[in-house]
């Protein structure tokens, strides 16, 4: 099937100049009072774990069943070791990339994550503030509680994820919701059909809808910081929050005692839904959740722009591959669009052996849930920041000055096959 050409230029300006690779300049505030410890991603998921309630640290922490796959998702960059260069004028290096179009300060971006407003006041918002400060993307999350036209506003850059609803009716009418609030990339998120069994959750008291509980005030009183700087600061100035998203209309509230979410049933969904939104949809569209190269081959014969190989941050099916492993394979089945990945990556190294194997992009969710959590847009400023820092003098110390040069031939490890 020829692919059809849906260049962004022709839906939309391109909102920046492709030499325009910095971030803004006004420099990034003190952190809150006692944060000054942190000096690396995994340093706010420590300080997120004291500041919020149980069932919400649960809920963005946790996988499903025994979480092998969220376990293997972080071992598996352990696979793989560096062999630098040296005496190489890295002088001149830069974290500069471009993907679909655009040029970003650092080769990574924010993953999607559901209900971020309930984590960190207006959640969206300030990961929304903070990416296009620091110039990267930022991927919206169709499962959000602040309405996707209020994001937009704030990052006119922001890509939009969705999760299909189970009716060709409320597909084109969300996807048409979208387009009219000016998204130029939409991300479609096919790992999802079923609700995962994250006993993780339920075991820690966390639902959606949430049921107000003793147990569930308690956590409140016993987290003021979170409970009057987030939750109730968000009922006071902008009532319960709703699911906004999933659907061209409003969804569930995120509390209530007898409303149950709507998960549309996605099991019938099948390739043919991928072609009529192509048809529907005049921007970027990617695809995230593939593991297998026969399906990336589907997607590209199918009109996505690019692909994000995931497996849902290790919360869907436990025991799935880690996207790294199969990286390599699917680069090779798809040179003509971009792949790209997210699940388990943390530091800058992670970052730079993706980027050996094949991916031209990488997206990390939790890290900057919990730092919008800590310490709002200044915290999530902070953590792009050190992860940027991180690539910067580790691409010193392998001796290159473009993450262009960058190839298999600087790893070893692995299994042959994953080589490119």
């Amino acid at each position: 099937m020829k692919k059809q050409n849906h260049s962004i230029s022709e839906v939309a300006t391109l909102p920046r100049q492709a030499n325009n690779t910095k971030p803004h300049s006004d420099g990034i505030k003190k952190m809150p009072s006692g944060l000054e410890h942190i000096l690396c991603l995994d340093d706010f998921d420590k300080a997120a774990k004291q500041h919020l309630p149980k069932p919400i640290y649960a809920y963005i922490s946790g996988g499903v069943e025994r979480n092998h796959t969220l376990r293997a998702n972080a071992t598996s960059f352990e696979r793989y070791e560096f062999l630098p260069r040296v005496l190489i004028d890295i002088s001149k290096r830069t974290t500069s990339t471009s993907v679909l179009g655009m040029q970003y300060s650092a080769p990574f971006g924010i993953a999607p994550m559901g209900i971020c407003a309930l984590s960190a006041y207006r959640g969206d918002i300030v990961l929304a503030q903070a990416a296009e400060r620091e110039n990267i993307p930022m991927i919206m999350s169709g499962s959000s509680l602040i309405r996707m036209e209020e994001v937009i506003k704030v990052n006119p850059n922001a890509w939009f994820q969705a999760y299909l609803p189970g009716d060709e009716k409320n597909i084109l009418a969300l996807v048409e919701r979208v387009k009219v609030a000016g998204y130029r990339t939409l991300v479609i998120t096919v790992d999802a059909s079923i609700a995962a069994n994250r006993e993780h959750n339920i075991r820690a008291g966390f639902s959606t809808p949430m049921r107000p509980s003793l147990s569930l005030a308690w956590q409140g009183l016993t987290h003021p910081r979170w409970l009057f700087g987030t939750f109730l600061k968000t009922i006071a100035l902008h009532g319960m929050p709703h699911f906004e998203n999933n659907f061209a209309h409003r969804g569930a509230p995120i509390m209530s005692p007898n409303v149950s979410r709507d998960f549309s049933d996605r099991g019938h969904l099948n390739w043919s839904h991928l072609r009529m939104l192509r048809k529907q949809w005049p921007g970027q569209m990617v695809i995230k959740g593939i593991l297998d190269f026969r399906d990336a081959r589907l997607a590209v014969d199918s009109g996505v722009d690019g692909i994000i190989i995931s497996n849902h941050g290790g919360r869907q099916l436990d025991g799935t591959v880690a996207p790294l492993q199969v990286l390599p394979r699917i680069v090779r089945s798809c040179s003509e669009v971009p792949v790209m990945i997210d699940s388990g990556l943390r530091r800058g190294t992670d970052v730079l052996k993706a980027l050996a194997l094949g991916a031209k992009f990488v997206f990390l969710g939790r890290p900057f849930n919990y730092a919008s959590a800590v310490g709002g847009s200044v915290g999530v400023r902070k953590g792009i920041s050190l992860l940027r820092d991180e690539i910067s003098r580790d691409m010193a110390m392998l001796g290159i000055n473009h993450l262009s040069e960058l190839d298999a031939s600087f790893l070893l490890g692995g299994d042959s096959k994953d080589l490119p």
